[in-house]
This record gives structure tokens, C-alpha cells and sequence, in this order.
């Protein structure tokens, strides 16, 4: 079994049924991903600006799934 590792700080973090603070080393190093969220240092990928849903096919509309446009 492998040894997840603190996506902060790189440690080893112990397994969940030890570490409530998994899959973080720490709660310090919880709090600091909390933190880096908070500060919008992580950031989700936006779509093209020219490419609106008008625009996206009919098959990969997000409230379309399984239906005929």
C-alpha cells in the first residue's frame, strides 16, 4: 500500500482512518489549502471567450444529458 503524500506540503500523509485531516498531513496544512482557495490562487479553467453554449454541440449541454435537442 502506498503513502498518499500532503498535496501542500509533500509529506507523508497518514491514512484517513488516522488523519482526520486527509488526504492533508496536518489541519495547518488544511487550513492553508482552505486558504489558497479562499485567496483565488486556485483557479478552474474557463471556457474559450468566443465559445458560448449556443455554441457547444448538442450532445455536451450540461442540463442535456440523454435527450434529444
Amino acid at each position: 500500500m502506498s503513502t498518499a503524500l500532503c498535496p501542500i506540503c509533500k509529506k507523508p500523509s497518514p491514512p484517513r482512518s488516522e488523519n482526520p485531516a486527509f488526504p492533508f498531513c496536518s489541519r495547518r496544512c488544511r487550513a492553508v489549502d482552505l486558504g489558497r482557495w479562499l485567496g483565488e490562487e486556485y483557479r478552474m479553467p474557463d471556457r474559450q471567450a468566443e465559445q458560448s453554449e449556443d455554441e457547444l454541440p448538442s450532445g455536451c449541454h450540461p442540463d442535456r444529458q440523454g435527450e434529444d435537442a
